[in-house]
């Protein structure tokens, strides 16, 4: 075999079956090899940022390894961003870049970059092949390194020459290569349990960590049995389920105020998987002060990384879990008064949203959200973009599991939502997948909509639009004096008319009573739908932090009209 087919046997034996790229000079021979390959199916999207998206949003989804691919030059760096994302987010990626010939590596040849130097801080390894006889190795290694630990992008640059050489067959060793899942383990909870059976206010706290060890069920079971009322960051939702009687919702910046009072006033905080993110604590010296804290998490670069912790727990996370949960079932923890007043507070101050039930008045983020969530079915996947939209999703869609809402946290990546959809659509074809974007987030990687027709992907499109970077607009009108700079997009196309130029169905509402009809008309759509939906310009998200402050310090509605009405008053 040659270095190209190489590639493809490691795709076989480790059971990778979908891929995302987009051809060129240097990983032709790949392309030439993909013609005669039986197994790989490749998704050719239409810009490589496209591919690196799709790739996530399939990993997100799945729980599978994503893969992206790419040739050298503009093709690498038009992946940055999207590798970047992943990396943020602990996505398990495989990256496959061709790089110019290995005699002309550091010449300036023509499509040369360099890619190790370049994506050095945004990947957990990356190689730069040297001779087709190490390729078959590199991606046993590169395949099993992505998805073991905390996951993350690893990142394959191949010279042409390499991928064009031949190189005899390599014997695969599954047990050697899987070692590092195997280890169970061995933490011992007996700390743990103590400094929690001597809380009298304790708080679940978790993120994205639980879906990432595959956690999921053993997660559910311990909530249940411990009872603990509990948070979650943006990577979180859905980690409790959507009927947890002692969840308050996404805490931080713009988390529900019943979360962030439960944090503030908390005596211990479980942190499970997650890593204290600036947009979660705020304000970090006034986060949960008055707190011991515990961290389990699978990196210990995690721990005593932003809070020093009371006690840090590393290991397999579902045999912790399962361990904690058997100790509460023995000995359920007596926090009643605790548990009501988390209650009491989730009813006052948790995510809530008015349907206005004028038929002829505009649609509103939250309340258009809210009607979504009541209609698509449970299993619904929603990928979204990045901006208002993003967090009314997060506030009033209530997901049931955490692969069900797929969000760009960490980089808080515009233009993720529609190749992250269709990378979800590709890992399920039957799944209910939606993109919620707002309109300057979906300009970011529209070019997809020719990918969607392509493959004729039953995906769902929502776009609300309220013709201006909204999530810009709000801070500036927040916390800049109201001086508003480029942020007017009131210029956009019709994006009905650009969803059916790719021959893809359109339905444009803008009143109250049209919002049930359109969402149920997308839904019934036997194929792919895009819903344009009109909002307010004016339309913000309640509440908010203001960055750097205190999550003691939120901002909502109210308090915003009387601070206006106080600088009128000065003025």
């Amino acid at each position: 075999m040659n270095g190209a087919q190489h590639i493809l046997d490691a795709f076989h034996r480790h059971g990778i079956s979908t891929v995302f790229g987009y051809p060129g000079g240097c990983i032709m021979p790949l392309y030439d090899a993909l013609v005669d390959d039986v197994g790989t199916e490749h998704v050719l999207c239409r810009h490589e940022q496209g591919c690196a998206l799709a790739a996530d949003g399939y990993a997100r989804a799945s729980g599978q390894l994503g893969v992206c691919i790419a040739t050298s030059g503009p093709g690498a760096t038009n992946l940055i961003t999207g590798v970047a994302n992943a990396h943020r987010d602990s996505i398990p990626m495989l990256v496959i870049t061709g790089q110019v010939p290995s005699g002309l590596i550091g010449t300036d040849a023509f499509q040369e970059t360099d890619v190790l130097g370049m994506t050095l801080g945004i990947v957990k390894h990356s190689y730069l092949v040297d001779s087709a006889d190490e390729l078959a190795a590199i991606m046993d290694e590169a395949i099993e390194l992505a998805q073991s630990g905390r996951p993350g992008p690893v990142w394959v640059d191949i010279p042409k020459d390499v991928l064009l050489a031949s190189a005899p067959a390599c014997s695969f060793e599954p047990e050697a290569a899987s070692a590092a899942k195997t280890a169970s383990a061995t933490t011992d909870i007996s700390e743990a349990m103590t400094m929690l059976r001597s809380a009298r206010k304790p708080l679940l706290y978790s993120g994205g960590g639980v879906s990432l060890a595959h956690a999921e069920d053993s997660f559910r079971e311990f909530t249940q049995t411990a009872a603990l009322p509990s948070v979650v960051t943006l990577k979180g939702i859905g980690n409790s389920g959507k009927h947890s009687a002692h969840h308050l919702g996404m805490l931080g910046m713009h988390g529900s105020r019943a979360a962030n009072r439960a944090v503030d006033e908390c005596d211990l905080l479980l942190v499970i998987g997650a890593r204290l993110d600036d947009r979660a604590t705020g304000k970090l010296d006034t986060f949960a002060p008055n707190a011991r804290t515990i961290h389990i998490d699978a990196d210990a670069a995690e721990i005593n990384k932003l809070r020093s912790v009371d006690l840090a727990l590393r290991g397999d996370l579902n045999g912790i879990l399962q361990a904690m949960t058997t100790e509460f079932e023995s000995a359920p923890l007596a926090i009643d008064d605790w548990q009501t007043q988390c209650r009491t507070w989730n009813t006052t101050g948790g995510f809530s949203a008015a349907d206005n039930e004028e038929p002829l008045a505009p649609i509103t983020g939250p309340a258009f959200v809210r009607q979504l969530s009541r209609i698509a079915p449970d299993d619904t996947v929603i990928a979204c973009d990045v901006g208002q939209h993003q967090m009314w999703v997060a506030q009033h869609y209530q997901f049931d599991h955490p692969r069900h809402h797929l969000s760009s946290g960490g980089l808080g990546t515009m233009g993720f939502g529609l190749p992250a959809a269709i990378g979800a659509q590709f890992a399920d074809r039957r799944s209910t997948v939606i993109n919620v974007a707002g309109d300057g987030s979906f300009m970011m990687n529209a070019q997809e909509l020719a990918t969607i027709r392509r493959y004729n992907l039953p995906l769902k499109m929502i776009i609300l639009d309220n013709q201006c970077l909204g999530m810009v607009r709000q801070q500036q009108e927040l916390f800049y004096n109201n001086r508003e700079s480029q942020i007017n997009l009131d210029d956009n196309p019709d994006f009905v008319a650009m969803a059916r130029a790719f021959d893809i169905p359109a339905l444009h509402i803008e009143r109250t009573d049209q919002i049930r009809r359109g969402i149920e008309t997308i839904l019934a759509y036997d194929g792919p739908m895009l819903l344009h939906v009109a909002i307010a310009r004016e339309e913000n998200v309640w509440p908010i932090v203001k960055p750097g402050a205190s999550n003691r310090e939120m901002i909502d509605e109210t308090k915003k009209r009387t601070t206006t009405a106080q600088r009128e008053h000065v003025a």
